[in-house]
């Protein structure tokens, strides 16, 4: 067994030990698994699904861009404001095909948009669970034969 009778031998104990941990942490961030592209994006929708605020916005156009490995993108093109400073934001739906048929989705219709406060371009209009896809536009209740409202009271000397 060593003994480390003066304070050179600590330091020098104490820079081995130093050297060991770095070496270690530099292994260790070479050698660890990174997060694929598509882990990132499907991690970046799951935060604005859980903590993204709600705006309107319109969809502008869907269309297919190719990919530079050869794959087809499908793109979701729309548009917000907010704070009086419009955002026109493109999101790749490929990946969600289960929770979006990009056959149905139908560009000039209203839509909602999710967005992260302090970084209103991180935007989405599909994430896992949620959609802010409107199957059609708002229908206003209509009344056939609605009740003559009653403006007696407008009419001075009748009544």
């Amino acid at each position: 067994m060593i003994l480390l009778r003066n304070t050179d031998d600590w330091e020098i104990a104490a820079g081995l030990a130093a050297t060991v941990v770095v070496a270690a942490a530099a292994v260790w961030l070479v050698l660890r698994k990174r997060p694929s592209a598509d882990e990132v994006e499907r991690a970046r929708r799951q935060f604005l699904v859980q903590s993204g605020r709600l705006v309107d916005g319109m969809l502008l156009d869907i269309y297919e861009v190719e990919a530079k490995d050869g794959r087809s993108l499908t793109m979701l093109l729309f548009n917000y404001n907010i704070g009086g400073v419009n955002y026109e934001c493109s999101q790749d739906i490929t990946a969600m095909r289960e929770v979006v048929n990009a056959t149905e989705v139908q560009a000039g219709f209203p839509c909602s948009v999710r967005y992260q406060p302090g970084n209103p371009q991180n935007s989405i209009v599909v994430g896992e669970g949620w959609t802010g896809l409107r199957e059609r536009l708002p229908q206003l209740p209509s009344f056939e034969n609605p009740e003559p409202l009653d403006l007696s009271h407008l009419r001075p000397g009748k009544g």
